[in-house]
Order: C-alpha cells, then structure tokens, then sequence
C-alpha cells in the first residue's frame, strides 16, 4: 500500500495519491492531472476510482479531466448532484482498491455533501481518514458556503456537522491517520493548522471543535463565529466543479498567446481586459502599466486573484516574469479563471521599448521611516483584522484588502498617507488597486510590519491571536 499526499502551497490544499497491487485512487486532484497520471504509469499502475469529498469552492479539481484521460469513474458521496456521469455512493458504500478497501463515510455540515473517505489495509484494519473540508488540523469546515444549495442556513449545516463529526469520526481510533484537505492559509477555515498530516487522537486533545463535553449549541456558536465573508469566486468554483469545464491544455494554449503592446492596450481598452501583471512587488513598484493589478506570481496569487477579481469570466491579460508564462496561467486555471487572452511578449521592458506611458509607486524604506512618519501621520493598515488588533501603529486604521473595494471612500482624497502589509505583498497588491481608481496620493512602506517593528517607532503590546474574540 502506497499512500502520497501532493500539497500545493498557494491552495493550501492536498491531493491523495493511494496504490495498491497497481490500482490507483486519486483524492480531490488539482485541474492539471498530468502528474497523476504519470506517477502511476512510473509504478506501472492504473488509476481506478477518483474520489471527491465535496463540490469544492476554493480551487476547480481535476476530476472531470482525469475521468475522460483514464476512464476512472468519479465519486461523490449522498446528496451530489453533478450535471456528468459519477458514481453517487452510499453511506458506507465499500471500494476494493487492489488489497485495500476505501469507505465512503458521509459526513455533511460543511456541505451538504461532504464526505470523507475511510482507508482500511490489507488486514483491514483502520489506516487513515480523508477528510476533506469537514475535519482540518486544528479546525473544522466552514458550514457558510453551501446554504442556497442545502436550503439550510449556517447554523443548521453547523448542527449537522456537529452530528458528523461526532457520530462518524470521533468513535473512530486515535490512531488513525487524518488526510486533510487544506492546511493553513485556506478561506475554507478559520483557525487551520500548518501541519498536512496528523492524528485523530491528537485533533480529540486539540481542535477546540472536537471537545469531548462540547454541546451541540457551543459547537455552533464557536464554528460560525469569526468568519470572513467568503471569496466572491467560491461560488463559481462549485459550479465548474459541478457541471465541468475546458480542458487546461485548451485554457493554456490560449493564455500563451504572444501580444505586442499595441495589442495589449487594445485589448484594455476595448475589450476590458484586465491587465494583471504577477511580477515582484518591487518590481511594479519601479514601474508599470498604468491601470494594471499587481498580484505576484511569489505569494498566495491564486487565492488573491479569486477574492479580488471575483469574476472568472473576466478577460485578462498578463505582463509575467520570462519563462513563467504557462506556471501563470495554470495558477490562474486553478481558481477558474480561464479567460486569460495572452500575454506581454517580451513584458514590462517591452512596454518602456515601445514608448508608452507607464506608471510608479512611491515607497519609503526602513532607514527612513521613524524620521517620516510621525504620531499625526496618516497611517492605512491592510492586513487582516486578527493582526491589526494583535499588534499595530496606535492610530492606524484597519482597511483589510479582502475589502478593500469598500474602503475606497475612507482614504483622504488630497493629504498624504501611508499603507503597510506584513511583509510587502499585500500592500502592494492594495496600491495597485488604490491606483487603478484614481488615488495617488501615498505611500507604501516597503516591507510592511515588519520592518516598522524595527525602526523605533511605537506600537502597541502584543495580543496573542488566539486570544482575540
């Protein structure tokens, strides 16, 4: 028995490679299924069944491509409902896999399909547990995405994973092996832990939802409080995932289509493209289009490009690192967004060659900071509220970029102010927004938090996140 978990970092989110006696299972796969078919074809293997624990919301799966390339059905568990062939299993419905057997437990709350997928080995014995969106480490699913399609509202779906959890997994043994299917910076969770793989008996001693003398009404309580609105495009995600979509060999060749300037800013202007350049922050910073989006290709692009952009219909065009251009467009393939029109051949130095205008953004670096910024400066904090509240400049005002569209009005329109991230990326992401609807007037500190924790200037105590209510 082989069992290989493939993490993708930007999704925060893990695929499952199982093999026994030269059958293959495939859990939750990414859109570009390649790799898995290559992997078994090296161990001289046939991919047989390809499990789903859900409709996914954050990322578009394979699972559609992989079925046409290998003739595995795909399996969903109770309460599916996809527009193409699949195999709707039964609670407790048994698939032999060569020597091993895998069991569709059903177990919904986070959707109202949810299902986890229980391995038994060649002894049958209890091995381990894939468990989608309904358990992580550290946290469970988030029971607000699927309320229009369940007809239930967050509290209800929360109830009935309460019941889940606590009737399928829990009874369960310590030992058995949890598979999650997302990590930490996951939307589809509040509190995930950065481990990939753990324990069920470590979860029972410290995932605060699996609490032993836990009531069903605390266990709404705390589940459904605290929760981010979810990305824009998380419901376009479900329904690719639940009536199918292009192959990505078809999104690729048309994303990698070579543009001259001319034609980029033609597109711009008459398409309504939107011209999405995934270089390094400082980078844009130096220059770029004017009117583009940065959101780069090193941090948690995908995500970023789903909750800002939104729309996956939306027509795009790139301005990419050389030879990062079909990286790009996979990434963006990822999260369904499958309406890239090409990119800048030659990128940004080409834009300068061809004499267009192009566009900068002002930054102030660390040496400078504490003799710029002073207790009457206008300070714009775009990172999440947790970390705003942990620990701050005093008179910073909180504008998370997940919202930012709706703090718009709240920047001065002629005085001078400043934005900071963390680390760099976010605010940069958030200058470029600022930018595209018409406001210059700031100043982004390079490297964010980081980096005004060491200039001497004053902030408030920390405050353990885990603490914050």
């Amino acid at each position: 028995m082989r069992v290989e978990q493939i993490y993708t970092g930007c999704l925060a989110q893990g695929a499952y490679y199982i093999e026994s006696e030269g059958e293959v299972a495939i859990i939750d796969p990414l859109r570009e299924v390649q790799p898995y078919i290559d992997l078994a074809q090296k161990n001289n293997a046939k991919i047989k069944y390809i499990f789903e624990t859900h409709f996914h919301a954050d990322f578009v799966s394979g699972h559609v491509t992989l079925s046409k390339k290998t003739g595995a059905p795909i399996i969903y568990g109770e309460n599916a409902n996809p527009t193409f062939d699949a195999i709707i299993a039964k609670d407790h419905q048994e698939f032999k896999l060569g020597k091993i057997t895998i069991v569709a437990l059903h177990t919904p709350g986070h959707t109202i399909e949810s299902t986890t997928y229980l391995l038994k080995d060649e002894q049958g014995k209890n091995h381990a547990l894939f468990t989608g969106d309904t358990l992580f480490l550290g946290d469970v699913g988030r029971p607000d995405l699927a309320q229009k399609a369940a007809n239930m509202t967050q509290e209800e779906l929360a109830a009935t994973l309460y019941h889940s959890l606590r009737t399928k997994i829990m009874p369960l043994e310590d030992e058995l092996i949890i598979y999650p299917g997302h990590g930490a910076g996951s939307a589809c969770g509040k509190n995930l832990s950065k481990e990939t793989t753990g324990t069920l008996g470590e979860q029972k001693e410290t995932n605060y939802a699996l609490r032993a003398d836990m009531t069903q009404d605390e266990f709404v309580k705390e589940v459904t409080s605290g929760l981010m609105p979810p990305p824009k495009y998380f419901p376009l995600n479900v329904k690719m995932n639940k009536e199918g979509y292009e192959d990505i060999a078809d999104v690729i060749e048309q994303g990698t289509h070579e543009l001259t300037p001319e034609e980029l800013e033609l597109l711009a202007n008459e398409a309504g493209a939107l011209v999405l350049d995934v270089r390094s922050e400082s980078e844009f910073a130096k220059g770029h289009i004017p009117q583009s989006i940065f959101i780069g290709i090193d941090g948690g692009f995908a995500p970023w490009v789903g909750t800002l952009i939104g729309d996956v219909k939306q027509p795009i065009v790139l301005v990419i690192p050389e030879g990062r251009e079909e990286e790009t467009i996979t990434r963006l393939s990822r999260v369904g967004f499958d309406n890239t029109l090409g990119y800048l051949k030659g990128g940004f130095k080409a834009w300068l060659k061809a004499g267009k205008e192009f566009d900068t953004v002002n930054q102030i670096l660390q040496p400078h900071i504490k003799d710029t910024i002073t207790d009457e400066s206008l300070v714009y904090d775009v990172r999440k509220p947790s970390e705003y509240i942990s620990e701050r400049l005093p008179k910073a005002v909180n504008t998370p970029l997940d919202d930012l569209n709706n703090y718009l009005k709240d920047f001065p329109s002629k005085e001078n102010f400043f934005i900071h991230c963390a680390g760099g990326y976010r605010s940069m992401i958030a200058a470029s927004i600022l930018k595209s609807r018409g406001i210059h007037n700031f100043i982004d500190i390079a490297e964010g938090f980081s980096v005004i924790k060491k200039s001497g200037l004053k902030i408030t105590d920390y405050v353990c996140p885990t603490t914050i209510k």
